[in-house]
């Protein structure tokens, strides 16, 4: 095919999701057409070393043998049928691997078709479950999370969500929250030190919850790291002492693991870490090793339980999806999984977290225009400003993240960014000479856009 009918009708035709088209058409962006291993191949044969490995869902690399193998002989028997009245086989075993594999107490999966589904159904689940439970507690109508938030674009994630760029908009569509402070300290408020912020942000935690526990449904949480937010890394026991509180003033938590979970941040779920078990645990992007849309909630016998009644009284969970538990999707993850064992990928992920880790020291001691390097396990956010010692950012005008996201293009990779802060998100299978790669092109590629805002009037 042409390239250049291609990007035509590209420009004509597709709506790209969180994409100012008006920027995107007048840029040469690259169509993919193939992949090899962790590189993305474009129309014109170019290579790209995939940085963000797909938007945060790639596991093991692209064409993957044993996972392609999985959803060839998966085809050869039935690519798709409904779970409304049915059952398929994929569907099962995965379940059965997933509550293997999850915290403990998560016994149940209701499945869906991508990060903000799952999360949307975690909503209605818990906010059901009060009302059926015995006893009913029908008063509970408030939903608690953290500034900065971010859980999806359906509207009831998008009601959790604190981040005014990507939510102001639908204020008037979406139901009340309560918001408790991100305990991270790169910015404090006026009056405020690292300590006493941090001290300030558990004090209000436990204010929130303990002076509005009758009326929270669930308190939602991204463990460990606030992805879109900038790569925000929570501070070691912060998700901990939300599961005491959470715990202590019955007040269910819901686990965000969409961006978090297989792999990325050093254990297959990021909840293992703090031994916290949640009451319903969110699951996609890295679900299928990146393949196919899939997702998957979880949760616990107690909540399931109050669901179980006779179809008189009500209390079915009425929501699904048509492409609830594809087969495809379901073996495709079932492969995924196996290989987690097979390749040692989270020892791998600690192997490259390291070397990622020096890496990204050295480059911030030599780069002035570094404000903060955030990093858990592979999920890097380089924060950049104007002045280190001011901790000024750049205006939002110059477009930055994506001034460098071209630059890295050029270089022969795929890197995004969010406002100032460049994300790097490498495959948790990655190798360290790849590794090594990205880094070289991403310093590469912010040391060119920060010279010549440097050199320019």
């Amino acid at each position: 095919m042409n390239a250049d009918d291609l990007r035509r009708w590209d420009n004509e035709h597709v709506w790209h999701p969180f994409t100012p088209m008006l920027e995107y058409r007048a840029d040469e962006t690259p169509i993919i057409v193939a992949a090899d291993g962790f590189d993305l191949i474009d129309i014109d044969g170019n290579r790209l070393l995939d940085g963000v490995c797909s938007l945060w869902c790639n596991v093991h690399g692209h064409r993957v043998p044993e996972i392609d193998q999985a959803i060839r002989d998966q085809l050869d028997r039935v690519s798709h049928s409904t779970l409304l009245g049915l059952a398929n086989e994929p569907s099962i075993l995965l379940a059965k691997e997933l509550v293997d594999h999850a915290p403990r107490g998560l016994t149940k999966v209701f499945y869906s078709d991508s990060g903000a589904t799952a999360v949307e159904a975690a909503l209605k689940i818990a906010f059901q479950y009060h009302r059926q439970k015995s006893p009913k507690q029908e008063h509970r109508d408030l939903f608690v999370t953290l500034d900065g938030a971010y859980h999806g674009d359906t509207i009831g994630a998008v009601s959790l969500g604190a981040m005014d760029v990507f939510h102001a908009t639908y204020r008037d569509l979406l139901f009340r929250k309560l918001t408790v402070p991100t305990p991270v300290t790169y910015r404090v408020p006026a009056g405020h030190t690292p300590e006493s912020y941090l001290d300030y942000c558990y004090a209000q935690l436990q204010r929130v919850i303990a002076e509005n526990h009758q009326k929270i449904v669930a308190f939602v949480i991204e463990p460990l790291v606030q992805g879109a937010a900038g790569m925000l890394v929570h501070p070691e026991g912060y998700l901990k002492r939300v599961r005491e509180l959470t715990h202590a003033f019955d007040v269910p938590l819901i686990a965000d693991e969409v961006a978090v979970g297989f792999g990325r941040t050093g254990t297959l779920f990021a909840c293992e870490q703090e031994d916290v078990c949640p009451d319903i645990l969110c699951l996609a992007k890295g679900i299928t090793g990146g393949y196919l849309p899939l997702a998957a909630t979880l949760t616990t016998d107690e909540i399931y339980n109050a669901f179980l009644a006779e179809p008189k009284e009500g209390k079915t969970f009425y929501h699904g999806h048509t492409y609830t538990g594809n087969p495809l999707g379901c073996a495709a993850a079932l492969a995924s999984l196996r290989l987690f064992d097979i390749n040692d990928v989270l020892g791998n992920v600690r192997t490259i977290g390291a070397r990622l880790h020096e890496r990204l020291n050295q480059f911030s001691q030599h780069c002035r225009f570094v404000g903060e390097v955030r990093q858990r396990g592979t999920m890097i956010g380089i924060e950049l400003v104007k002045d280190r010692e001011s901790r000024q950012p750049f205006s939002a005008d110059i477009r930055l993240g994506q001034q460098i996201t071209r630059a890295a293009r050029r270089r022969g990779a795929f890197i995004r960014g969010l406002g100032d802060v460049v994300v790097l998100m490498p495959a948790p299978a990655m190798p360290v000479a790849l590794i090594d790669r990205l880094c070289d092109i991403a310093f590469e590629s912010i040391n060119e856009v920060m010279e010549r805002l440097s050199n320019s009037p």
